[in-house]
């Protein structure tokens, strides 16, 4: 579900033009008119107008900052974190809109058709559907792994139906490189942080009415 995402940049080129393509750090595919890595194959293209090459967005460009606020809102109204979020929609598009993989995934968020369609999302391309799609679809997949952020990525990446049938994160590559992809972008650990919620009994009229809580209850 990683989009090959980036930024479109058109050279003049003669009537045949060399493209090179190698795989980035992150496993991205990139296309260019010069060798400026290990080049894994190149292509001849004849009577070609323009070479179309793509780059990795920078975390600190006005791509990754300009959706912000609605990462913040929906991630508040879902209980996700803001940076898992941010991570996501890095990893999965570098901040493209309009990113588009191979196997079909769309937007910033990379949805599946299916899945967008499932969440109400009409058009995946539109920023603020894709982002509150892809949070609601994340925090299913949160609630369904007990909040389990390890285990929640793995399966937006390879299908929940992957995660369950090994009971862990499926041993893909892609799917591990994702799930550590998204761990280092993060900060902080993407396991499952334990909540400790404390239960009490407080009696009303003769009645006994449970509470809840994650603060210890006094002894009284």
């Amino acid at each position: 579900m990683v989009a090959v995402a980036g930024l479109a940049v058109c050279f003049p080129a003669p009537a045949v033009a060399q493209i090179y393509s190698w795989r980035d750090t992150e496993g991205r595919l990139v296309l260019s008119d010069r060798p400026l890595a290990k080049v894994s194959r190149t292509f001849a293209v004849r009577e070609a107008a323009m070479i179309r090459s793509t780059r990795p967005v920078p975390v600190a460009s006005r791509r990754s900052t300009e959706y912000d606020g609605v990462i913040a809102t929906h991630a508040a109204r879902n209980g996700v974190r803001p940076e898992l979020v941010r991570a996501v929609i890095q990893t999965e598009s570098a901040f493209n809109p309009f990113a588009r993989s191979v196997k079909g995934a769309l937007g910033l968020m990379q949805l599946m058709p299916q899945t967008a369609t499932e969440l109400g999302v009409l058009n995946p391309f539109d920023p603020v559907e894709n982002i509150r799609g892809g949070v609601v679809y994340l925090r299913r997949l949160l609630d369904h792994y007990n909040n389990n952020e390890e285990l929640a990525l793995a399966a937006y990446n390879a299908g929940p139906r992957a995660v369950d049938r090994y009971g862990a994160v499926p041993p893909y590559r892609e799917t591990r490189d994702y799930v550590a992809r998204v761990r280092g972008r993060t900060g902080l650990t993407t396991r499952s942080a334990r909540t400790r919620v404390y239960r009490s009994v407080e009696v009303i009229d003769g009645r006994e009415v449970p509470r809840y809580s994650n603060l210890r209850p006094s002894s009284r």
